[in-house]
């Protein structure tokens, strides 16, 4: 489980910056919000709920969780233990609801650039969040 959580990251961290990437171009240079553009996000969404799924499938199996569960206060006292088991999940999750809050807002805007707006904010943070708590030391 924590391979397959590990492996569809790369996915959902590659997608999620493209789409990042085209609603600030699509935003800059005034473009017209297509089918493309639309699928690109549902797509992001998606898979990024699929990792939730993944992920908190592996956090209830995680020693992580047992030593949380376990010992609470040895594990927030550990900076690497606390992220793993505290920190990780959290902001991960935020991320998560802000990805879904942007796929739910960009489709009640009528103006193009509104829609690219909406992606490039949530979808932005969302991006932000999950680089700044993802535990390198582990991922390669």
């Amino acid at each position: 489980m924590k391979d397959i959580h590990s492996y569809w990251a790369y996915i959902v961290l590659a997608i999620l910056i493209f789409t990042v990437i085209n609603a600030i171009i699509g935003l800059s240079q005034k473009k017209k919000f297509t089918d493309k553009d639309l699928r690109l996000g549902l797509f992001t969404l998606i898979v990024s709920h699929i990792q939730l799924l993944i992920g908190l499938g592996w956090y209830f199996m995680s020693p992580w969780y047992k030593a949380l569960k376990d010992s609470g206060a040895e594990v927030m006292a550990d900076k690497g233990a606390r992220l793993l088991a505290v920190e990780h999940p959290l902001m991960m999750i935020i991320a998560i609801v802000l990805i879904t809050m942007g796929w739910s807002k960009h489709k009640k805007k009528t103006e193009d650039t509104a829609k690219f707006k909406t992606f490039a904010i949530f979808y932005g943070l969302a991006l932000l969040l999950i680089l700044s708590r993802i535990p390198w030391t582990n991922w390669f």
